[in-house]
């Protein structure tokens, strides 16, 4: 791969340096492959339960080297969706923290490094894989879904160098972890410094944490990434006041930052002389198709911004024909190199080819103003039809958390109710809330209920879990 094609230049460079202060070089990284595929010998599938460590991210990064194909799972996945997966998808192997490697009978420890076993099952019945494919991960928002992507050397390789490009990445880069390594976001910061020899910062600590904040200090981080919650959480921690100095650069995805919170980083970036990144992507594009230069942060507030190097936009109307007239909702399709292979959804289909050729449909709705700036309206689906009125779900997200400032909202339903719910404590804010609603969509409010939560349930890259949403309270028009 030319992930690792300049990796000469660079094999004294530290790779990793987690918070007990231990390091690995990036030529160390390769005799860890080449023991590591000592034990695997071929082109196999394995499934690393992965954590912000060494061990993990070398697992990783063998596999990449050698052709040995992972899906990248958390660490903590539930046994009963693990199990299932392995039924589907068959592998032949797992690499796994040493605490998880205690299945008696089911796996025979090949290997250990690093924290991590290497684990061969004892009986399988091992899957057909498309020479190309190198990476699979869950598709977005669904750890435990047997719906796979499917992923090339050549997607990681092209989307890793538009990356370098557009944020100006270079060996002097030490990004620190503040993503899980399975969420496609995540692994893309860590394969773009990869690329330029850049040492990674390791940490399994959340931004609530103070040891985070010593770490990220004593080790002059220059740069996170973060979703939506992310950055809710940084203004609530009082992350503006902080002295920084090392820090330069802020990056977001995961989808779209209320514009009242990308304005408040934008300014705060431009005071302090730091970059703020917004950008936009998707498991299915190997991770970014889109991003907001720094430069426009403050100016283009509310954008996701332009293609990435390399890469197109276009909008597509009900027709399927491309819409030419800016301030025009449309479908975004996205062209270029970086667009995975397709879907998986049993182990015979690893052995597909390319199935999108370089086009994906993202199925989020967009405008494009006059000068080619891209905004995200809304998700295709995510839409209602109260009393024959047509009402984007995200729309409606957005606005009440503009409105509402530090109160977190998730909005779903059917064509015959808006269910909305939220964190917010009091009756009295519910009822403003409600109010709110009904004065902006002008709606029947026997439609719309509001409902009560301790807290808006999320994944690890703060996305919110529509399907678990349970409620405590009701209030209702």
């Amino acid at each position: 791969m030319y992930l690792f094609e300049k990796e000469r230049l660079y094999r004294d460079h530290i790779l990793a340096l987690d918070e007990k202060n231990r390091t690995v070089t990036y030529q160390e990284l390769n005799f860890f492959a080449e023991d590591f595929y000592k034990n695997i010998s071929k082109k196999s599938l394995i499934f690393i339960l992965c954590s912000n460590t060494i061990g993990s991210l070398l697992g990783y990064l063998g596999c990449l080297k050698t052709g040995v194909v992972p899906l990248m799972l958390e660490s903590h996945i539930h046994e009963d969706l693990l199990s299932g997966l392995i039924k589907k998808y068959q592998p032949e192997f797992l690499y796994v923290p040493d605490s998880c490697s205690n299945q008696e009978g089911e796996y025979e420890i090949s290997w250990k490094a690093w924290g991590y076993c290497l684990c061969r099952r004892r009986i399988c019945q091992p899957s057909s894989l498309y020479g190309e494919l190198s990476l699979l991960l869950t598709t977005s928002g669904s750890t435990g879904s047997p719906k796979l992507v499917r992923q090339s050397g050549d997607n990681i390789d092209a989307n890793a160098a538009s990356i370098c490009e557009y944020l100006a990445i270079d060996e002097n880069e030490r990004p620190i972890t503040t993503l899980p390594m399975n969420y496609t976001y995540g692994l893309s910061i860590i394969n773009s410094h990869v690329l330029k020899g850049a040492t990674i910062l390791l940490t399994e600590q959340g931004m609530v944490e103070q040891e985070f904040w010593n770490f990220i200090k004593e080790k002059k981080a220059t740069s996170f990434g973060g979703v939506p919650y992310t950055y809710e959480i940084l203004k609530r921690i009082g992350f503006m006041d902080m002295e920084l100095p090392e820090l330069k650069t802020m990056t977001q995805a995961g989808g779209k930052l209320s514009v009242n919170l990308h304005r408040e980083f934008a300014l705060y970036a431009e005071r302090t002389r730091k970059k703020i990144v917004v950008m936009y992507g998707q498991t299915e594009a190997t991770a970014r198709m889109g991003y907001l230069p720094s430069s426009k942060a403050v100016e283009r507030c509310g954008s996701m911004g332009i293609a990435i190097p390399g890469g197109r936009f276009w909008l597509k109307d009900e027709e399927g024909k491309e819409i030419l007239k800016a301030d025009t909702e449309g479908e975004l399709v996205y062209e270029g190199k970086n667009v995975a292979l397709g879907y998986a959804g049993c182990a015979e289909d690893l052995k597909r080819q390319d199935e999108w050729n370089g086009i994906l449909f993202t199925g989020d709705l967009a405008k494009r103003d006059l000068s080619g700036y891209y905004y995200i309206t809304g998700r295709k689906k995510r839409f209602l039809k109260l009393f024959g009125k047509r009402i984007n779900l995200d729309e409606v997200e957005r606005m009440l958390k503009e409105s509402f400032e530090g109160v977190d909202f998730a909005c779903v339903g059917s064509d015959d109710r808006l269910m909305i719910y939220t964190d917010s404590a009091t009756e009295d804010g519910q009822v403003l809330i409600l109010d709110y609603l009904l004065r902006m969509l002008g709606i029947n409010g026997k439609s719309v209920l509001v409902r009560c939560l301790n807290q808006i349930p999320k994944n690890e890259a703060g996305k919110t879990l529509y399907t678990k949403l349970d409620s405590e309270k009701d209030i209702r028009t």
